[in-house]
């Protein structure tokens, strides 16, 4: 009947052949297990030996020639040797006894104290030992895969929030390298101040920052919108850190931003349907009253008042008209065209305003043709609006005006950035909602008018403003 006892394979290395034998006998005569016992006696042969990760244990003499235990023992770790070693001297030093545990033996027996009852202890505890730590490698190994290969931004902080570790999605949210953010705290990222606050009422009240929503700013000055989580925890030393998980939301926030402006148009879209219906024939019969009132003979004075009528009738009507083209936009017609050829129209466009107001402008183009599926005139339409709000922000003489165009994965961006006077925070989510304006006798039709087109083209806007300084658009369009 085949034998149930464990069998441990153990690796004597010793160059004194008499110790190996009196050493592997204690060894043997431990009850309740079954051992495989090889032994070596050159310092090379052993480090070899070692590598080949056959064997489940080490004893390890001190001498051994020129070299001794600890070096080889040394060694053997450089190579990640995991399975124990044990360290034996002909007589005790508590010098080598330190020594050797630093090195990495996992125990130090001395050869004329050995006994059957002591080696099988020391068998017993460093194997035990070494089942624990092979463990909590394992675990290391396997929630370190989780935190590198996350797609959130994980990290761990001091109590101040100072960033000690991170994952490869950190360094990719934020700009910085590693490094860097060893030298920055998530405060420092905060757009908002009056978020700090609420972060450490939170950890100091309940341990946890539960998916609180924040703006962060990346390393290139980019706003992004983010989940931040964060918990109070404490290492075997009993010393606190916090770990902390940041879920960039900021696509999401763009579309949600879209499907809302998308609503509000056509909300706006189906109004002014309506009111150009209801307006519409009340209008076309005072038009048609002035028309025939003015074949009839009537004092010059009146003649004005239906002069005034009448070209009030038709301001009005073109007012119906401009409104209803906004509510039904036509249908495009996109070939493939070269973004910057587009842009110089729209620049053509404004160059009358442009001189008029003596405004500088810096044109970047990419060297090759930016090339884009476009209904190159309603395009145009589109971002010359969005050049003419920059003129209009900007004072007479030193304004500046920045265009750029580069490349970005999948397409290109276009940039349009003044030093103007900026827009407020509270007026920015409403930039681009139908007849909403700063300007005095504006329509507020615009840059709604730019917003439809520019979706049609299935091409994004984000705005950044700051007010006294300036604004930047950002447009990306997808590469033909």
């Amino acid at each position: 009947m085949p034998s149930e006892k464990p069998s441990t394979r153990i690796l004597i290395i010793d160059d004194d052949e008499d110790d190996f034998f009196i050493t592997s006998e204690y060894i043997k005569n431990i009850p309740g297990h079954e051992f495989i016992i090889d032994w070596s006696f050159k310092y090379r042969e052993a480090l070899d030996l070692i590598s080949s990760r056959k064997y489940d244990l080490y004893f390890v003499d001190y001498r051994l020639g020129a070299k001794t235990g600890l070096d080889l023992i040394r060694e053997a770790k450089t190579f990640n040797c995991e399975e124990p070693i044990i360290l034996l001297t002909g007589k005790g030093n508590h010098e080598i006894d330190i020594q050797a545990m630093q090195a990495g033996a996992v125990d130090y027996l001395i050869k004329p104290e050995l006994s059957t009852e002591k080696l099988e202890r020391s068998i017993r505890y460093s194997l035990e030992r070494m089942m624990s730590l092979k463990a909590l490698r394992t675990n290391e190994r396997k929630f370190r895969s989780i935190f590198e290969r996350s797609k959130d931004a994980v990290f761990l902080a001091d109590n101040e929030l100072y960033f000690i570790d991170i994952n490869y999605a950190t360094t990719e949210l934020l700009g910085y390298e590693k490094e860097q953010l060893g030298f920055l705290s998530v405060f420092d990222l905060l757009i908002n101040k009056t978020d700090q606050q609420k972060i450490l009422d939170d950890l100091v009240n309940t341990g946890d920052v539960d998916d609180m929503e924040v703006e962060l700013v990346t390393k290139s000055g980019e706003k992004k919108y983010c989940i931040l989580s964060l918990s109070r925890e404490t290492d075997l030393q009993g010393d606190s850190y916090i770990q902390g998980i940041i879920h960039d939301i900021s696509n999401l926030k763009k579309v949600e931003k879209a499907n809302l402006q998308i609503e509000k148009l056509a909300i706006a879209g189906r109004l002014v349907r309506t009111l150009a219906h209801e307006v519409r024939n009340p209008l076309n019969n005072i038009s048609l009253s002035v028309q025939q009132l003015g074949l009839e003979p009537f004092s010059e004075q009146a003649k004005v008042y239906l002069e005034i009528v009448d070209r009030n009738t038709r301001r009005i009507g073109d007012l119906i008209s401009e409104l209803l083209d906004f509510s039904r936009p036509g249908d495009l017609v996109q070939v493939k065209a070269a973004l910057q050829t587009i842009v110089d129209e729209s620049i053509s466009a404004a160059l009358d305003r442009i001189t008029l107001k003596q405004i500088s402008l810096h044109v970047k183009y990419p060297p090759d043709p930016a090339w884009i599926h476009a209904d190159a005139s309603k395009l145009q339409i589109a971002l010359l609006n969005i050049i003419i709000n920059a003129i209009e922000a900007m004072p007479e003489k030193t304004g500046v005006l920045e265009i750029e165009i580069m490349a970005e994965p999948g397409g290109y961006k276009m940039i349009v950035r003044d030093n103007g006077v900026g827009i407020t925070e509270e007026n920015l989510p409403r930039l681009f909602e139908p007849y909403f304006t700063s300007k005095r006798n504006g329509l507020g039709l615009g840059l709604a008018t730019t917003l439809i087109i520019l979706q049609q083209h299935k091409a994004t806007v984000d705005v950044n403003s700051v007010p006294g300084k300036g604004t930047e658009f950002k447009v990306s369009f997808r590469e033909f």
